[in-house]
């Protein structure tokens, strides 16, 4: 699964830097196929869920848990957006063998972002995203063992389209990946092996203006 979201993170990439040197080296064509307007603004919320990648650590199993992801871009040209993004996921967390619940991590990521935006297909447009920040992570424990996991470096690269119904608002979905790699402390000493990078998949809908 490692390789799995490496190769995607790859492609994605690719796909970015490609996109971007594309406008950059023919500005007539940008302006035609750009899929915004310079100088507005897109605020999105968008909900929807996210499985782990992988285990997250040995004898751990998790649930597939709920996502929210709040959302403010700002169009620097007619292909290109930065902004913020903030998101917050909860996955329950229990041994395997025994079957014991263990509680739940919380993960918020504060995400610096950038988006573009290539074409536009009448009501339909596509992008791109890139985002890098942090994941703060907490654990709410069920039990008298004590979890505590780092705070980790975050990557997310997305893919989605937005659906306009008017000039003002859009339908939205999209598909991200984003890495949550790090480590615990507490009961039983450290555990470098943590692992908490998830697929999120979100719903929902944006406001223009």
């Amino acid at each position: 699964m490692h390789r799995q979201a490496f190769r995607a993170g790859v492609i994605g990439l690719v796909f970015t830097v490609g996109v971007a040197l594309f406008p950059l080296s023919n500005g007539a064509l940008a302006e035609e196929f750009g899929g915004t307007e310079p100088g507005k603004w897109i605020l999105g919320f968008r909900v929807g869920f996210a499985p782990l990648t992988q285990q997250l650590s040995e004898n751990r199993s998790t649930s597939v848990g709920p996502l929210v992801n709040f959302q403010g871009l700002y169009s620097v040209n007619t292909w290109l957006l930065v902004g913020m993004m903030l998101e917050w996921e909860r996955h329950g967390v229990s041994l395997e063998r025994p079957d014991i619940d263990l509680g739940h991590q919380d993960t918020v990521s504060v995400l610096p972002t950038m988006e573009l935006r290539p074409v536009k297909l009448g009501r339909f447009i596509p992008y791109v995203n890139m985002s890098f920040g942090v994941n703060i992570n907490s654990f709410g424990e069920n039990t008298p063992v004590r979890v505590s996991p780092s705070n980790t470096f975050a990557w997310r690269l997305g893919w989605g389209a937005d659906y306009k119904l008017n000039e003002r608002f859009a339908l939205n979905a999209e598909w991200a990946y984003k890495r949550n790699d790090g480590h615990t402390t507490g009961t039983g000493g450290r555990n470098d092996d943590w692992n908490a990078s998830s697929f999120g998949f979100l719903f929902g809908g944006k406001m223009f203006f």
